[in-house]
């Protein structure tokens, strides 16, 4: 009798990054704006700034092959690999106040930032968030 190999497991995948209905208006608002060859906003992260690391906002023409892909109601997110661990768990928002508009990432992985808000210090994700069932 031939013994059958178990079937492997696939646990679920922590979510990397979640939209606020504020942020998923203002991404799809502008993608509609620059029109058919923009693929997404492209999130991710580089080190700079005073704090240590920086987010980096762009817009993609194409989804790479290890990108991580958010899409909510129409607006897409694309998550640079090199960032993925760095931003498991991140809230992206889109606030307006009298004096700016942004993009705000509530990011459970930032341990501080920089007095200018240009930057921050981010740590990967580990433990619980990144095994999460």
């Amino acid at each position: 009798m031939t013994e059958l190999a178990p079937t492997p497991v696939r646990r679920a995948r922590p979510q990397v990054l979640s939209l606020t209905p504020a942020a998923a208006d203002r991404i799809r608002s502008l993608m509609a704006s620059k029109g058919d060859g923009i693929a997404g906003l492209k999130i991710g992260v580089k080190k700079g700034g005073c704090a240590g690391m920086e987010y980096t906002m762009t817009w993609a023409s194409e989804v790479g092959r290890l990108d991580e892909v958010i899409e909510v109601d129409g607006a897409r997110v694309i998550i640079d690999p090199a960032a993925i661990l760095y931003l498991i768990g991140t809230e992206m928002d889109f606030k307006t106040d009298k004096l700016a508009s942004q993009f705000v990432f509530n990011n459970p992985n930032q341990k501080s930032a920089c007095g200018c808000g240009e930057s921050v210090q981010l740590e990967p994700a580990t433990g619980a968030a990144v095994a999460q069932d």
